[in-house]
């Protein structure tokens, strides 16, 4: 099992389709039933009630208030949905699918110790046939999805491969199979402005990292936590927002994910004040240190930032994933003081 522990090296073999990357982190549950893709469809943020076979499409499953508590990357096969999720809310996920059964025709399966997720790189896994590969649309906006920003212009060309264990324990003992890290993985993803989990907390709302674009159909029926999602869509703005940040590498010193974005002048003067934080980084093979960080929606564009982390400053400047005046895009007039329409 070649493993290639350069991020350089890895990202170059990632876009030769050369390489593979294990996903430890995220696992596989299933449902069945004749009723499965119209009961995921009352429960998530997508509409998946006409998905066809093969097609794939993300979801999230929100709370009451419109936080994002689960990504689902959603497969049909004709007899069951696959849905790849982080493993570290699995737990909670199957939990609250169970409770939401009550008398639909479904069935939601634990397949968590049955399978493994390993991600290629533009076309599914060739060394084994995999019981789903599920393509991430994220380049494109999909249907009925709003994208705030524009479109990235480096490529993502992800693809989940569900393997079950013998497979991948195949693929870990074959001496023509790449490893590249995660760490060259996540760099290709933040150059891409493709948010995942990492970039999460329990405050998060979709519009923030432009989760619009990939996982919320806009003209769907009722789901826990639409009226927000609605709501900062069409009169309001997320309170923060996604962007990318390019680096400065002279010091050779990478800021840790968790570590404080401030303004620049603010630590100049011995007075930072925290504006956001920074939720991945890594060394692009091309643009060299850049991060994703989640700020505070109205810090201006032009503004010189710093990462303040366990060692000395890094500067930094963004590049925006989602603009200042995202949302609002309904553009209703105010009512005047006389009752009429202000134009």
């Amino acid at each position: 099992m070649p493993s290639i522990t350069n991020p350089i090296t890895g990202q170059r073999l990632l876009l030769e389709s050369a390489a593979l990357v294990d996903q430890p982190g995220l696992g596989v549950i299933s449902v069945g039933g004749e009723g499965r893709l119209e009961w995921l469809h009352t429960l998530l943020s997508q509409n998946v009630r006409n998905l066809q076979p093969g097609q794939s499409v993300e979801a999230l499953a929100l709370d009451a208030n419109g936080h994002l508590e689960h990504i689902l990357r959603l497969q049909d096969d004709g007899e069951q949905t696959w849905a790849i999720v982080e493993r570290s809310g699995a737990d909670s996920l199957l939990d609250w699918l169970r409770k939401m059964i009550f008398r639909s025709k479904v069935t939601v399966r634990d397949s968590l110790a049955e399978f493994r997720v390993i991600a290629s790189w533009d076309s599914p896994l060739r060394q084994v046939v995999p019981s789903v590969s599920w393509t991430d649309g994220w380049s494109a906006t999909a249907a009925g999805g709003f994208r705030y920003g524009a479109e990235p212009s480096e490529p993502w060309k992800l693809v989940l491969n569900v393997v079950t264990a013998r497979q991948a324990d195949e693929l870990a003992t074959d001496a023509e199979v790449n490893w590249a890290t995660q760490d060259a993985l996540d760099a290709l993803r933040i150059a891409a402005h493709r948010p995942a989990w990492a970039e999460v907390d329990e405050k998060t709302i979709p519009h923030e990292l432009d989760f619009l674009a990939s996982a919320v159909h806009l003209s769907k029926g009722c789901y826990r936590g639409q009226e927000t999602v609605a709501k900062v869509h069409n009169l309001g703005h997320p309170p923060r927002r996604l962007v990318m940040l390019h680096l400065d590498g002279s010091t050779h010193i990478h800021p840790q994910s968790g570590s404080e974005v401030v303004l620049m002048e603010d630590l100049q003067s011995g007075s930072p004040v925290a504006k956001g934080r920074v939720t991945s980084v890594a060394q692009h093979h091309e643009m060299g240190p850049i991060a994703l960080a989640v700020i505070s929606r109205n810090v201006p564009l032009e503004q010189a930032l710093a990462v303040i982390g366990e060692n000395e400053p890094v500067a930094a400047s963004q590049e925006v994933i989602v603009p200042l005046d995202a949302g609002k895009v309904a553009n209703i007039p105010r009512p005047s003081l006389l009752g009429r329409p202000r134009t």
